[in-house]
C-alpha cells in the first residue's frame, strides 16, 4: 500500500486541497484509495460527503492521535490530510505510518519562515534521517510573474528536499471541492493547465525518488 501524508505545521496552507486531488487522481486512475483526515476541520472528509456517486469511488476515515482503524487491507494508496500544530511527540506519530510527505507552502513571508522550521523538524526525525520516509515542497497557490512568488520559488528551491510542483490559485479547486471532485475530474477544456501544473508531483510520486 501507498502512503502519502500532506502536512504542514502552520494552518490554512492548503492541506486538504491537495490531499482531496490526490486521492481523486489515483481513485481516477483506477486505484482503491482510502482518505485519512486527521485535522480536526475534516475538510477532506466533508469534500467526500460531496462525491457524487458516479465517481471512483474513495473510502473515508477519520484518523486519531497518529492512527487509524478501519483501514482496508485491500487499498492501493492511502492519502493522509494532517492536522495543523502537528510537532513532537504527534508528528513522530503520523510518520509512523508515512512514506512520503508533501508539505505545501504559500507564497507568504509567514508562511515561508513557518515552513523553513518544520521541514528542519521533519529533516531532524529519526525516519526521516533513516531515509525510511521521504520528504517535497509544493509551492501552492500561487501567481506566477509576482515578486511574492519569485520569493517562494527561491526560497523552495534552496530546501535540502525536492521541490517538484507549482500550483497556481485556481477557481477550478474550489469549483472541484463543491462538487465533491478533483481538477482531474474537471473538463478537460476548462482544466488543462492545472493537470499540467500536476504533472511534476505525480512523476515524483511515482518515482523511487519519493519511496523508501
Amino acid at each position: 500500500m501507498r502512503h502519502i501524508t500532506v502536512m504542514n505545521a502552520k494552518g490554512g496552507c492548503g492541506k486538504s486541497t491537495i490531499a482531496t486531488n490526490l486521492a481523486s487522481y489515483y481513485a481516477s486512475e483506477g486505484a482503491a484509495v482510502v482518505l485519512a483526515d486527521f485535522d480536526p476541520q475534516q475538510s477532506s472528509l466533508d469534500w467526500l460527503a460531496r462525491r457524487p456517486a458516479h465517481a471512483p469511488e474513495i473510502t473515508g476515515l477519520t484518523g486519531f492521535s497518529g492512527g487509524l482503524k478501519g483501514l482496508p487491507r485491500s487499498a492501493d494508496v492511502l492519502i493522509m490530510d494532517a492536522p495543523a500544530r502537528s510537532h513532537g511527540p504527534e508528528l513522530t506519530e503520523l510518520l509512523k505510518r508515512t512514506e512520503t510527505v508533501v508539505v505545501p507552502v504559500l507564497p507568504s513571508p509567514i508562511d515561508m519562515q513557518a515552513a523553513s522550521r518544520f521541514i528542519e523538524e521533519l529533516l531532524g526525525s529519526g525516519k526521516v534521517q533513516r531515509s525510511q520516509a521521504k520528504v517535497g515542497v509544493v509551492a501552492n497557490r500561487v501567481r506566477t510573474y509576482t515578486l511574492i512568488f519569485d520569493e517562494l520559488d527561491e526560497f523552495l528551491g534552496k530546501q535540502k528536499v525536492p521541490y517538484p510542483a507549482a500550483l497556481r490559485d485556481a477557481q477550478n479547486y474550489v469549483r472541484a471541492y463543491t462538487r465533491g471532485l478533483g481538477v482531474f475530474e474537471l473538463p478537460e477544456y476548462l482544466a488543462w493547465p492545472d493537470w499540467q501544473q500536476w504533472e511534476p508531483l505525480l512523476k515524483w510520486l511515482k518515482s523511487k525518488r519519493s519511496q523508501p
